[in-house]
């Protein structure tokens, strides 16, 4: 069994990127294999709406030059998907949406290979926004088929204020994403018989 983690901060100290690694941790210690992938340095092209990945090349996105193919690969050959993202205005940011969108449109006019994989969302703000934008991730799982363990509140996280207030100083939200992620390991561990 294998996790990705997927980061969507630009930052190159990140708090989404702290909590994504502490879940991926408890799942290493679970002994699930994980990986993380950082979206920072990545170049992901927003989806076009082209159908060339139904109508051309069933199930290949056919924009190129840019990081997408190498990490959609990825998800497709993951069991399980973390995806982190920062919130700065009241909303998932756009280089993880391009990401979504683009992994959406091809799984779901392809082969739908996202549904019964397990995952999460975890969202991280200064102050506020954390329910919309968890929500747009929890919607993205849900439409794709993802099957999504709980915890003991949401996945969100506390941080920010210019670097004033860390990821690692959020006992709470540090402590929900352990819970979801030790929920995970075991329901993948009853779903893969492993």
């Amino acid at each position: 069994m294998k996790v990705i983690g997927i980061a969507g901060s630009l930052r190159a100290r990140s708090n989404t990127l702290h909590y994504v690694k502490t879940g991926l941790k408890v799942l290493k210690g679970e002994g699930i294999r994980t990986e993380l992938i950082s979206l920072r340095g990545k170049e992901i092209k927003p989806c076009t709406g082209c159908y060339d990945c139904v109508n051309k090349k069933k199930g290949v996105c056919t924009i190129e030059g840019d990081d997408f193919n190498a990490i959609f690969a990825k998800m497709r050959q993951t069991d399980g998907l973390i995806l982190g993202s920062p919130v700065y205005l009241s909303s998932v940011v756009p280089q993880m949406m391009a990401l979504l969108a683009r992994a959406t449109f091809v799984a779901y006019w392809s082969d739908k290979f996202f549904a019964g994989k397990v995952g999460g969302p975890i969202t991280v703000a200064r102050r506020a926004g954390h329910n919309v934008a968890f929500s747009q991730l929890l919607l993205w799982f849900f439409f794709n088929g993802l099957i999504v363990p709980g915890s003991t509140y949401w996945n969100v996280g506390l941080a920010g204020a210019g670097g004033a207030r860390d990821a690692a100083d959020d006992a709470e939200g540090l402590q929900t994403v352990i819970n979801f992620a030790h929920n995970m390991a075991d329901l993948m561990k009853k779903l893969f018989n492993e």
